[in-house]
């Protein structure tokens, strides 16, 4: 075949099935699949190379959940990350942001990982090729690679909702007709996943028994937790019924949406939820609990295990950790200049994403209900400031002016976030407690306040979730600890059962699951928080009352980890809630009162149903004639 002919090949379909580029795992430089799967060694690099397809999810640069909604912010110009384009409403036909479909601007080329996935299937699958692979690993990694498959094809699914499906790959010489595939329904989507799943599920072990090689590598509870998380997201709104896809067909006049809304869907995804949580339940996986230090507040232990369930190293409560995804860089982007022997490194802790007043709004009160439900709290006064006495020592700077915004909030939010007259305990803190620790003072002239033109919070808040807590900072370097990116945690899968049980009429066995994750946290089940203390007392008791506050729940539990942005569409939410406008503190000022006032930094706009789905690239459409935009675009 001519190179001419070949590229006219790939560009027919839109570089979905673009050639594998599997040059890097053959030793000589030969690209011929004899090489690649000659033996065992070969053929693990092949299995490598279907593992680094994975997104990059944890970098802000490369995973759009962490940017493209309403949690994290930065100052502009200067800081034009492409999924930080999203949220400011620059998505766009030409040259998509975050284009996983191809791997432009930003995103990885998932149709060429599905590609590579299908050729180890392929040759792997062959029980006459590899000859010294034992028939056990030869399943295992049969299995780990049917996984990756559905996982690809989920995150596509995701962005895109109908998308082309992969199972087999089509010869690169084959007719340019052939080539131009058209896209699946969501409903067909869905069931190829699941069932590229359960195909996974039954090679895969129950866990790694290699922990010092093989952390992060698929089990059989991360394929049914991938599976859980697939039937909620189909079972939701946005793929569920969805009205304002009715007339969303191909070229044939086929429904790429079932108009029809199917609660049984809410079934199915609730007992593959019960499903995962069993399958933890063998690998001993639980919620995390902090026990390392006996000198600590019970305060402070409480969020120290909200802290430490992102950033201590394969803790027990992950389920999928991205171990060629370490969270490193991301750590410096969020930090900020505690340490006051080193208030100038602004390189090493560069503040550069930053939670907007949205978000910290979202956390409850510390009796455990929304701001605005408490009947004990003071709303109205929230942007006033008062001083902290010794009793919010743990929590807040002794003595400082700050926010009642910042008083009697629960833990989560002192946890989650640090802010102008927060308490920051870290494993250097230099009382080797919490008595006395680091804190953050950043009104104008104080230590933590803006410095220059770069490198700055510009809301007044910093994500301290997202770094370890033995982050050290140094004249003008940095030291910490690498933690895997939670792909996959427990106490989503808990939230997303109780979404599911709620959803399919089962609110009482729902209430259970939410308790787990507030407990862990300090707080009150929801029965006796909302009965106490909210001026909603019934509010949990209605299917819709419930699924409020389970929305806010994962909000609050998974801020910051990349959720908040695919629950938002999936419930069909992201138009009312996108369209606001994100404020921070008014950070130049130097008296609380001036400080305090929640300053306009833009003015989002979500314009629906079309951003509820990824744009295809115009060009792509142009080479492939069968398939079809996404409705707005």
């Amino acid at each position: 075949m001519t190179t001419k002919k070949i590229l006219l090949s790939i560009l027919l379909i839109g570089g979905l099935f673009s050639c594998s580029d599997y040059l890097d795992i053959v030793p000589d430089k030969i690209a011929t699949l004899e090489n690649a799967f000659a033996n065992k060694n070969e053929t693990e690099k092949y299995l490598m190379t279907c593992y680094s397809y994975i997104p990059a999810h944890h970098e802000y640069t490369g995973n759009v959940g962490l940017m493209g909604a309403d949690e994290l912010w930065a100052y502009y110009p200067g800081s034009e990350f492409d999924p930080w384009m999203i949220a400011r409403g620059q998505q766009n036909t030409n040259n998509p942001y975050m284009n996983y479909w191809e791997g432009y601007r930003g995103g990885k080329a998932l149709y060429k990982a599905l590609r590579d996935c299908n050729i180890f299937l392929e040759n792997v699958e062959d029980t006459n090729k590899v000859p010294d692979l034992t028939s056990t690993m030869r399943q295992r990694w049969i299995g780990e690679v049917k996984f990756l498959k559905a996982y690809y094809h989920f995150l596509l699914f995701r962005m895109y909702g109908p998308i082309v499906i992969v199972d087999k790959n089509i010869a690169i010489d084959a007719p340019p007709l052939e080539m131009q595939k058209k896209r699946s329904s969501v409903d067909e989507v869905v069931d190829y996943i699941a069932g590229l799943l359960d195909e996974a599920y039954e090679y895969l072990p129950q866990e790694v028994t290699n922990k010092t090689e093989e952390l992060g590598r698929i089990t059989k509870p991360i394929a049914l937790t991938l599976k859980a998380k697939l039937l909620v997201t189909a079972a939701s709104p946005l793929f569920n019924g969805n009205p304002d896809y009715t007339d969303f067909t191909d070229k044939e006049g086929a429904h790429l949406f079932n108009a029809e809304y199917d609660q049984n869907k809410w079934v199915k995804a609730a007992e593959a939820c019960h499903d995962a949580i069993e399958s933890c339940k063998l690998n001993n996986i639980q919620l995390y609990t902090f026990h390392t230090n006996d000198r600590l507040s019970d305060t402070t232990k409480i969020q120290m295990s909200i802290r430490n369930s992102i950033g201590e190293k394969w803790n027990n409560e992950l389920i999928w950790g991205l171990s060629g995804r370490a969270v490193n860089s991301l750590q410096s982007v969020c930090m900020a200049r505690i340490d006051p022997a080193n208030l100038g490194n602004m390189w090493a802790a560069q503040e550069r994403l930053n939670p907007t007043i949205e978000i910290a709004n979202n956390f409850y009160t510390d009796n455990g209900v929304p701001l605005n439900e408490d009947k004990t709290w003071d709303y109205s006064g929230r942007y006033t400031s008062q001083v902290a006495g010794t009793q919010e020592r743990f929590n807040l700077a002794e003595g400082y002016a700050t926010a009642k915004l910042n008083y009697h909030r629960e833990n989560r939010y002192y946890a989650n976030l640090a802010f102008d007259g927060s308490v920051w305990y870290m494993q250097n803190s230099p009382s080797r407690s919490d008595e006395n620790t680091f804190t953050v003072k950043a009104r104008m002239g104080q230590p933590q306040a803006k410095l220059g033109a770069y490198n700055y919070s510009v809301t007044g808040y910093w994500p301290k979730k997202l770094i370890s807590w033995k982050f050290v900072l140094s004249s003008n370097s940095s030291t910490t600890e690498w933690f895997p990116w939670p792909e996959l945690r427990l106490a989503d899968l808990y939230l997303l059962y109780a979404e599911a049980l709620n959803e399919s009429d089962q609110m009482t066995a729902a209430l259970e699951w939410i308790d787990l994750v507030r407990e862990r946290a300090g707080l009150k089940g929801v029965n006796e928080s909302w009965t106490t203390y909210s001026t909603k007392p019934d509010k949990f008791k209605t299917k819709t009352g419930l699924r409020e506050i389970i929305h806010q729940e994962r909000t609050v539990e998974l801020a910051f980890e990349g959720q908040r942005f695919w629950d938002l569409r999936r419930w069909k939410t992201a138009a009312t809630v996108l369209n606001q406008k994100i404020h921070g503190w008014d950070i130049d000022q130097e008296v609380p009162e001036a400080y305090y006032r929640p300053k306009v930094l833009f003015d989002q706009e979500f314009v629906a149903p079309r951003d509820y789905l990824w744009p295809l690239r115009e060009e792509s459409l142009y080479y492939n004639k069968s398939l079809v935009q996404n409705p707005g675009w």
